[in-house]
């Protein structure tokens, strides 16, 4: 029957509005013929006293196996749940995140919600709900019902397996000719979009971007640059077309006009907007030596970027320059794909502003140990080339370093050239200047993500530009909801993640002016859990090898609690437990 109905569904003959009609019930656990919700109910003695043959039901554990504020994975039919208990309640939803699909048992519970080990993301676990990114999707939630001291948990047959959910969503009502205007194509733009159609927006949504794909995944083209591009997409063409969400690739906005309420498009086209959203990223910074106008000398920007950087150092030599979060990836990338990788970079480690030497010294060796050749201290002058292609690479210290392929990853400028006429505020970098609830200066114009330079709530609302995938995607939540006229301020605590060889350094916090680094774990033996001081104030904290500990101090912050440096010293961290 399941596999009838989804063919039927993706006939393009059969209507969009009965398409979504059967799509919701058929695959949200809602009965079509009664209404009857089978998989929302939460708490004890909610289940129907009879089987509804809609579900399977097991007994997943007694009552007193868990206390407040423990969670334990069970499972059902062998689906996996997560089943939480909190202020007397049990309560059940998926057990992967909807990202990547860590295992949430791994992560941190505070109150109501739990944080993703890995990467940060927050789920409700009454409703399941996404509360904090990465990822787009909500986690499925299931009854549970507790009856003379044992907990049973009730899946709907159909959505066995199943281990992410999207939220109903709205389409444009005809008629309707408010429009929503968004450039760019990243995750703020997408978020924005869901957002919108989440909250019934009925009017036109038109997303344009320079790029040649629907948004894509884009914290994988440094770390795993061969992929194909079915396998990056976040939503694929037909799920824009389902919520009407116009996107136009390949177009660019060249200028905006606020009195008249337009933008300019690179094709000469003019597009109106009630709203705009400004949500262009930024570019990569590129090198401005002689000779980089050679071919072979390439920057990471698009998923086409990615293919060919992989495609031209298969078996060749490659330099990376710059030696930070996008360089250290390429070369890690690189290092068992390219007949050698050197890394050039002008300080004495990597990561050293961001992270630290000691963190910077051991990421070093790591990429060593893959025969990645280190110039730190160093930068490059000249790159000369013969038939104009790359031949090799003249570095200050006067080494001149032989290779086919030169990857710069030495900064990025936001991508905010188009407003120079509009008004609109930008700070000396070129980043749009906006508020807590992503308003511009200029009315009905939005900005969010890598363009913008925003206040941040954790440092009592410095005003700060962050390039993190999480930030960019909670933007475009907050910028939808303000359209709305849903006052909601940013509140997101900065969490992001690095992969070298295999190993994942997590990130939480904003650690620009920091004074002091703390160490729990030993950085050489690679197990490890920095915070980072400033005003006898945690800040910032990093790990490796060391979950839940940066995603459960990511909460704490975003809680507004305080950790001093004293709690950092104690060698008793039982209040990072709490």
């Amino acid at each position: 029957m399941l596999a009838r109905t989804t063919l039927w569904l993706k006939n393009k003959a059969t209507s969009s509005f009965v398409q979504r009609y059967v799509q919701r019930f058929l695959f949200s656990g809602t009965s079509a013929l009664s209404g009857r919700k089978t998989n929302m109910s939460q708490g004890q003695g909610q289940a129907p006293t009879g089987q509804d043959q809609d579900q399977v039901t097991g007994m997943v554990c007694l009552e007193s196996d868990l206390q407040d504020g423990q969670m334990k994975e069970v499972e059902v039919e062998e689906q996996k749940i997560l089943l939480v208990r909190t202020q007397g309640l049990y309560s059940a939803v998926g057990s992967k995140c909807s990202h990547y699909g860590a295992p949430l048992i791994k992560g941190a519970l505070v109150g109501d919600r739990v944080r993703c080990p890995f990467h940060g993301a927050c789920f409700n676990i009454k409703t399941g709900d996404i509360e904090e990114y990465p990822g787009l999707d909500c986690l499925p939630s299931y009854k549970v019902k507790v009856e003379d001291g044992k907990v049973y948990v009730s899946v709907n047959k159909k959505s066995l397996k199943l281990y992410k959910r999207v939220k109903d969503m709205s389409c444009r009502v005809p008629g309707v000719r408010h429009t929503v205007l968004l450039i760019g194509g990243g995750p703020a733009s997408l978020l924005c979009a869901e957002t919108l159609r989440q909250n019934r927006y009925e009017g036109r949504i038109v997303m344009v971007t320079r790029d040649t794909l629907p948004p894509i995944d884009k914290p994988k083209l440094s770390k795993a640059m061969h992929l194909e591009s079915t396998s990056l997409l976040l939503r694929t063409t037909d799920f824009f077309q389902q919520h009407d969400i116009e996107l136009w690739t390949q177009k660019e906005a060249v200028s905006v006009n606020p009195v008249e309420k337009t933008v300019k498009l690179n094709d000469g086209s003019l597009q109106n907007y009630d709203q705009l959203l400004i949500s262009t990223g930024c570019r990569a910074r590129p090198l401005s030596c002689p000779g980089s106008e050679l071919e072979g000398v390439r920057i990471l920007q698009s998923y086409e970027d990615a293919k060919e950087i992989h495609q031209s150092c298969v078996g060749k030599k490659a330099v990376v320059v710059g030696a930070s979060f996008i360089g250290m990836e390429v070369a890690s990338y690189l290092a068992d794909k390219a007949a050698s990788v050197a890394m050039v970079g002008n300080c004495s480690y990597p990561f050293e502003r961001s992270l630290g030497p000691e963190i910077g010294k051991m990421t070093m060796q790591m990429l060593e140990e893959s025969k990645v050749k280190f110039y730190m201290n160093d930068g490059v002058v000249e790159i000369r080339g013969e038939n104009g292609k790359v031949k090799e690479v003249v570095l200050k210290s006067g080494a001149v370093v032989e290779t086919d392929v030169v990857i710069a990853g030495i900064g990025v400028i936001p991508n905010s050239d188009f407003l120079k006429e509009s008004q609109v505020e930008v700070d000396s970098r070129k980043a749009v200047i906006i508020d807590k609830f992503m308003r511009t200066n200029i009315p009905d114009v939005f900005g969010a993500g890598d363009v913008t330079s925003f206040p941040l709530t954790i440092r009592k609302d410095q005003r700060v530009n962050i390039g993190h995938w999480q930030l960019a995607s909670a933007h475009g939540r907050v910028a939808a909801l303000n359209m709305l006229q849903k006052q909601t301020k940013i509140d997101s605590v900065p969490f992001f993640w690095t992969v070298l060889l295999g190993k994942s350094v997590r990130y939480t916090g904003y650690g620009e002016g920091y004074t002091e680094i703390i160490f729990k774990g030993i950085v050489e033996e690679r197990k490890f859990l920095a915070f980072y001081i400033k005003d006898d104030q945690v800040v910032a904290a990093a790990s490796l090898m060391f979950d839940p500990a940066v995603a459960r101090l990511a909460e704490m912050m975003s809680n507004g609690l305080v950790i001093t440096k004293a709690q950092a010293q104690s060698d008793d961290l039982s209040w990072l437990q709490m």
